[in-house]
Protein backbone atom coordinates (compact mmCIF):
# COMPACT_ATOMS: atom_id res chain seq x y z
CA UNK A 1 0.00 0.00 0.00
CA UNK A 2 1.31 3.73 -1.11
CA UNK A 3 1.95 5.68 1.74
CA UNK A 4 2.10 9.62 2.38
CA UNK A 5 4.16 10.53 5.55
CA UNK A 6 3.83 13.42 7.10
CA UNK A 7 7.07 14.05 8.31
CA UNK A 8 8.24 16.64 10.87
CA UNK A 9 11.04 18.97 10.17
CA UNK A 10 13.36 21.36 12.70
CA UNK A 11 11.82 24.68 13.41
CA UNK A 12 15.59 26.19 13.75
CA UNK A 13 18.30 23.57 14.98
CA UNK A 14 19.04 20.95 12.62
CA UNK A 15 20.34 18.84 15.02
CA UNK A 16 16.20 18.26 16.03
CA UNK A 17 15.94 16.08 12.93
CA UNK A 18 14.51 12.74 13.96
CA UNK A 19 16.80 9.70 12.50
CA UNK A 20 13.51 8.09 11.70
CA UNK A 21 12.69 11.42 9.76
CA UNK A 22 15.90 11.17 7.32
CA UNK A 23 15.43 7.82 7.02
CA UNK A 24 11.99 8.68 5.62
CA UNK A 25 13.01 11.30 3.57
CA UNK A 26 16.01 8.82 1.83
CA UNK A 27 13.73 6.17 0.83
CA UNK A 28 10.55 7.78 -0.38
CA UNK A 29 9.95 8.49 -3.42
CA UNK A 30 9.35 12.31 -3.83
CA UNK A 31 9.38 14.83 -1.06
CA UNK A 32 6.07 17.45 -1.15
CA UNK A 33 8.21 20.72 0.14
CA UNK A 34 5.95 23.92 0.94
CA UNK A 35 9.22 25.73 -0.10
CA UNK A 36 11.86 23.79 -2.30
CA UNK A 37 14.63 26.19 -1.81
CA UNK A 38 14.01 26.02 2.08
CA UNK A 39 13.96 22.31 2.12
CA UNK A 40 16.69 22.02 -0.21
CA UNK A 41 18.99 23.30 2.64
CA UNK A 42 18.19 20.64 4.79
CA UNK A 43 17.88 17.77 2.21
CA UNK A 44 21.58 18.84 1.31
CA UNK A 45 22.88 19.13 4.95
CA UNK A 46 22.39 15.55 5.19
CA UNK A 47 23.43 14.58 1.78
CA UNK A 48 19.64 13.86 0.89
CA UNK A 49 19.04 13.64 -2.79
CA UNK A 50 15.12 12.38 -3.28
CA UNK A 51 13.48 14.66 -5.71
CA UNK A 52 11.37 17.33 -4.16
CA UNK A 53 8.28 19.05 -5.88
CA UNK A 54 6.54 22.05 -4.48
CA UNK A 55 2.79 21.65 -2.52
CA UNK A 56 2.11 24.86 -0.79
CA UNK A 57 -1.20 27.22 -0.04
CA UNK A 58 -0.85 28.66 -3.71
CA UNK A 59 -0.66 25.31 -5.31
CA UNK A 60 -3.46 24.53 -8.12
CA UNK A 61 -6.09 21.59 -7.95
CA UNK A 62 -3.50 19.90 -10.90
CA UNK A 63 -0.73 19.44 -8.17
CA UNK A 64 -2.94 17.73 -5.92
CA UNK A 65 -4.33 15.71 -8.95
CA UNK A 66 -0.41 15.40 -10.07
CA UNK A 67 0.12 13.95 -6.23
CA UNK A 68 -3.22 11.63 -6.01
CA UNK A 69 -2.34 10.33 -9.39
CA UNK A 70 1.59 9.25 -8.13
CA UNK A 71 0.25 7.20 -4.80
CA UNK A 72 -2.38 5.91 -7.03
CA UNK A 73 0.83 4.24 -8.93
CA UNK A 74 2.15 3.35 -5.77
CA UNK A 75 4.20 5.46 -4.88
CA UNK A 76 5.35 6.51 -1.48
CA UNK A 77 5.64 10.02 -0.78
CA UNK A 78 6.87 12.53 1.84
CA UNK A 79 5.39 15.76 2.72
CA UNK A 80 7.20 18.43 5.11
CA UNK A 81 7.20 21.93 5.70
CA UNK A 82 9.39 24.90 5.73
CA UNK A 83 10.22 23.87 9.73
CA UNK A 84 7.98 21.97 12.06
CA UNK A 85 4.78 19.40 11.82
CA UNK A 86 3.00 20.29 8.37
CA UNK A 87 -0.51 20.63 9.30
CA UNK A 88 -0.27 22.54 12.19
CA UNK A 89 -1.27 25.75 11.03
CA UNK A 90 0.01 24.88 7.67
CA UNK A 91 -1.68 24.07 4.01
CA UNK A 92 -0.21 20.40 4.61
CA UNK A 93 -3.59 19.89 6.58
CA UNK A 94 -5.75 20.52 3.33
CA UNK A 95 -3.20 17.79 1.26
CA UNK A 96 -4.06 15.44 3.90
CA UNK A 97 -7.89 16.13 3.54
CA UNK A 98 -7.91 15.61 -0.05
CA UNK A 99 -5.83 12.63 0.02
CA UNK A 100 -8.38 10.84 2.59
CA UNK A 101 -11.38 11.94 0.90
CA UNK A 102 -10.27 10.76 -2.52
CA UNK A 103 -8.13 7.75 -1.90
CA UNK A 104 -9.74 6.68 1.63
CA UNK A 105 -8.84 3.47 2.43
CA UNK A 106 -6.09 2.70 -0.71
CA UNK A 107 -3.31 4.59 1.28
CA UNK A 108 -2.17 4.81 4.57
CA UNK A 109 -0.92 8.01 6.23
CA UNK A 110 1.72 8.02 8.32
CA UNK A 111 2.79 10.43 10.93
CA UNK A 112 6.92 11.10 11.39
CA UNK A 113 6.17 13.26 14.50
CA UNK A 114 9.28 15.88 15.54
CA UNK A 115 9.13 19.26 16.32
CA UNK A 116 6.96 22.68 16.84
CA UNK A 117 6.71 25.42 17.84
CA UNK A 118 3.63 24.92 19.46
CA UNK A 119 4.58 22.16 21.85
CA UNK A 120 8.21 23.15 21.83
CA UNK A 121 6.72 26.54 23.91
CA UNK A 122 4.48 24.50 25.91
CA UNK A 123 6.82 22.58 27.47
CA UNK A 124 8.81 25.81 28.47
CA UNK A 125 5.92 28.43 29.32
CA UNK A 126 5.53 27.71 33.05
CA UNK A 127 1.52 27.47 33.10
CA UNK A 128 -0.78 24.46 33.31
CA UNK A 129 -0.76 23.04 30.14
CA UNK A 130 -2.29 19.72 31.13
CA UNK A 131 -5.47 21.54 28.44
CA UNK A 132 -4.51 24.57 26.03
CA UNK A 133 -5.92 26.46 23.23
CA UNK A 134 -4.11 26.72 20.20
CA UNK A 135 -5.15 28.95 17.61
CA UNK A 136 -2.97 29.57 15.11
CA UNK A 137 -2.29 33.05 13.46
CA UNK A 138 -4.39 35.97 14.52
CA UNK A 139 -6.73 37.47 11.52
CA UNK A 140 -4.78 40.46 10.19
CA UNK A 141 -8.00 42.18 9.22
CA UNK A 142 -11.82 40.72 9.71
CA UNK A 143 -12.76 38.84 13.07
CA UNK A 144 -9.03 40.24 14.68
CA UNK A 145 -11.19 41.61 17.93
CA UNK A 146 -12.96 37.99 17.90
CA UNK A 147 -9.98 36.77 17.99
CA UNK A 148 -8.65 38.50 20.71
CA UNK A 149 -11.60 38.14 23.15
CA UNK A 150 -11.07 34.58 22.44
CA UNK A 151 -7.87 34.41 23.87
CA UNK A 152 -8.57 36.48 26.90
CA UNK A 153 -12.62 35.06 28.07
CA UNK A 154 -10.43 31.51 27.59
CA UNK A 155 -10.07 29.07 30.67
CA UNK A 156 -7.15 27.29 29.18
CA UNK A 157 -4.01 28.82 28.27
CA UNK A 158 -4.30 30.03 24.74
CA UNK A 159 -0.90 29.35 22.35
CA UNK A 160 -0.86 31.64 18.89
CA UNK A 161 1.85 32.60 16.26
CA UNK A 162 2.88 36.35 15.27
CA UNK A 163 5.09 37.30 12.93
CA UNK A 164 7.38 40.05 13.92
CA UNK A 165 5.82 43.14 11.87
CA UNK A 166 2.79 42.79 13.94
CA UNK A 167 4.16 41.05 17.72
CA UNK A 168 3.94 44.77 18.88
CA UNK A 169 0.55 45.58 17.60
CA UNK A 170 -0.55 42.22 18.83
CA UNK A 171 0.54 42.60 22.50
CA UNK A 172 -0.98 45.82 22.61
CA UNK A 173 -3.79 45.30 21.58
CA UNK A 174 -4.34 42.38 24.10
CA UNK A 175 -3.44 44.84 27.10
CA UNK A 176 -5.85 47.44 26.18
CA UNK A 177 -8.39 44.27 26.65
CA UNK A 178 -6.44 43.29 29.76
CA UNK A 179 -3.04 44.47 30.73
CA UNK A 180 -2.90 42.33 33.51
CA UNK A 181 -2.83 38.60 31.58
CA UNK A 182 0.96 36.89 32.29
CA UNK A 183 2.52 36.06 29.23
CA UNK A 184 5.65 34.28 27.41
CA UNK A 185 6.86 35.15 24.21
CA UNK A 186 9.26 33.11 22.32
CA UNK A 187 11.02 34.21 19.49
CA UNK A 188 13.72 32.08 16.97
CA UNK A 189 13.25 28.87 19.27
CA UNK A 190 15.83 26.69 19.45
CA UNK A 191 18.18 29.43 17.13
CA UNK A 192 21.38 30.44 17.76
CA UNK A 193 19.35 34.01 19.37
CA UNK A 194 16.61 32.11 20.96
CA UNK A 195 14.92 34.33 23.34
CA UNK A 196 12.49 34.03 25.76
CA UNK A 197 10.16 36.89 27.63
CA UNK A 198 8.26 36.34 30.74
CA UNK A 199 5.67 39.28 32.38
CA UNK A 200 2.50 41.08 32.19
CA UNK A 201 1.78 42.44 28.77
CA UNK A 202 3.43 45.99 29.37
CA UNK A 203 6.48 44.34 30.63
CA UNK A 204 6.85 42.13 27.64
CA UNK A 205 6.15 44.77 25.27
CA UNK A 206 9.21 46.85 27.19
CA UNK A 207 11.21 43.83 26.90
CA UNK A 208 10.39 43.24 23.06
CA UNK A 209 11.18 47.06 22.02
CA UNK A 210 14.56 46.64 22.91
CA UNK A 211 14.91 43.61 21.30
CA UNK A 212 15.65 42.77 17.15
CA UNK A 213 12.53 41.71 15.46
CA UNK A 214 13.34 38.80 13.53
CA UNK A 215 11.90 35.74 13.22
CA UNK A 216 8.43 33.97 14.26
CA UNK A 217 6.98 34.48 17.63
CA UNK A 218 5.30 31.94 19.20
CA UNK A 219 2.91 33.34 22.35
CA UNK A 220 1.65 32.00 25.26
CA UNK A 221 -1.60 34.11 27.38
CA UNK A 222 -2.75 32.84 30.87
CA UNK A 223 -5.49 34.45 32.48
Amino acid sequence: MPTLYVAATPIGNLEDTSARALRILREVDLILAEDTRVSKNLLSHFGIKTRIISYHQHSRVNRVDEIVRLLKQGKNLALISDAGTPGISDPGNKLVEEVVRLLGSQVKIEPIPGPSAVTAMASICGFPTDRFLFLGFPPQKRKRKQFFDEVTDSKYPVIFYESPYRILKTLRELSALDNKLSVVVGRELTKKFETVYRGNIPEVIDKIKSAPLKGEFVVVVNS
